[in-house]
């Protein structure tokens, strides 16, 4: 009989980290991922660059958690991002930190988080096998160990870790959350979140291409009620909008109707706009009016913007009207996209929804209703905005689940 003091299902960020957090605390821990490598979906992360985690403190954190973000508050405060920082310099990956408090190697290359966290399984111990697990095995409401489709395997608990349902060429293929489901626990609607949005209309595929920088964005519902706003960079694509601003306003995206409104010029009020815009039709009162507006707008915006204010793009600067002057600002001002929807759940950073955290407990990730049974990462119901929060609540979790678990010497961790 084949049996460890614990196994960990899934060989991503979070089921790493919890491998290594067991095993330095003296735990026998087999690690079963059903990939023939680990860290699949880890090397695409942040272009793949790795933003590791996120350069604040765990509040900060919490707040950029829209969904279940107070479930985290226990094992985001045992293990904030100054914790997981000091976790990869200390085994031999220096970290830098960039605009937006966003974290990276310093080698700007996803294998280098990916490799120190598999030196560490080594280093550790850590068995890691490749075999796809069917089913947790389980008497009583306790976990007795896993069925993969190859045998029948023991231990003293069980941590899932096998992410949600974004990229599933990596393994996120939902795999944990059946496994879960058919020990009785509830999984909440899943969909992609932190994912481009498709957009009405042609003109986002007029622009594809064009990336803007230091644009205000706000989503608002059909109401014209405030959903979410940010600054930052957005871009256009053949679809539709997509961009870090973008991907987080997906997170609060609610039925039909949506409408995403873009400050073009957020650092000039309309009547400083105006006195812009007024200068350059002077500077350029001979040209026409596509030709005047370059050192406004990007060009590929031009033809777009002319068109939805209703200029003749061929008149002369001279020619415009206070009146249309004035709308130009505007518009200019409040650019809008009306969203069909987003773009697929395969094409979404994160998947939202998933285990119920009303059915985990928040301080250990111990489901439940079936003891020796932990999640973490993805699976659980929480996600977050751009900018390395969500490799954080991973981290986090991970950490939680094994700190919690059983271990065959009780011998203090080092982190």
């Amino acid at each position: 009989m084949i049996s460890y003091d614990g196994i960990v299902v899934g060989g991503g960020p979070a089921g790493m980290f919890a491998a290594i957090t067991a095993a330095r605390r003296g735990a026998r821990v087999l690690l079963l991922e059903k990939n023939n490598c680990l860290g699949k979906k880890l090397l695409i992360t942040g272009k793949g660059r790795c933003n590791v985690t996120n350069d604040c403190t765990e509040q900060e954190v919490l707040q950029n958690i829209p969904r279940n973000g107070r479930f985290l508050y226990s094992a985001m405060t045992a293990c904030p991002p100054s914790a997981v920082m000091r976790f990869f310099q200390e085994l031999g990956c220096p970290l830098k930190t960039e605009r937006g408090n966003r974290v990276f190697p310093v080698t700007d290359r996803s294998q280098s988080v990916l490799d120190c966290l598999e030196r560490e399984l080594r280093n550790q111990n850590v068995t890691v096998k490749t075999q796809r697990v069917q089913r947790i095995l389980q008497e009583n409401g306790v976990v007795t160990g896993v069925e993969t489709h190859q045998q029948k395997i023991y231990a003293d608990w069980v941590i899932l870790a096998t992410g949600g349902l974004s990229y599933p060429t990596t393994g996120s293929t939902g795999d944990g959350f059946e496994m879960a489901n058919a020990l009785g626990h509830t999984v909440t609607p899943t969909e992609g979140s932190l994912v481009p949005l498709e957009a009405d209309g042609t003109d986002c595929q007029d622009m594809q291409g064009l990336s803007l920088r230091n644009v205000g964005v706000r989503l608002l519902s059909a109401k014209g009620k405030l959903l979410y706003k940010d600054f930052g960079e957005l871009l256009f694509t053949h679809f539709g909008v997509s961009g870090p601003t973008v991907l987080s306003a997906s997170a609060h995206l609610k039925g039909d109707g949506c409408r995403l409104v873009i400050d073009l010029k957020p650092a000039l009020e309309e009547n400083k706009l105006d006195g812009r815009i007024l200068r350059d039709l002077e500077m350029y009162q001979n040209r026409s009016m596509e030709n005047a507006l370059t050192d406004l707008l990007p060009r590929s915006m031009i033809p777009v913007v002319l068109r939805r204010a209703q200029i003749d793009p061929v008149m002369q600067a001279n020619s415009l009207t206070k009146q249309k002057r004035r709308e130009l600002v505007q518009l200019l001002k409040a650019f809008e996209v009306d969203i069909l929807g987003k773009r697929p759940i395969a094409e979404a950073i994160i998947t939202s929804g998933g285990i119920k955290v009303s059915q985990i407990d928040p301080k250990t990730m111990e489901s439940k209703l079936v003891k020796g049974l932990y999640f973490a990462g993805e699976m659980i119901d929480c996600d977050a905005y751009t900018g390395g929060f969500n490799l954080q609540i991973a981290w986090a979790t991970a950490r939680a689940a094994g700190m919690a678990v059983k271990t065959a010497i009780d011998k203090p961790a080092r982190m």
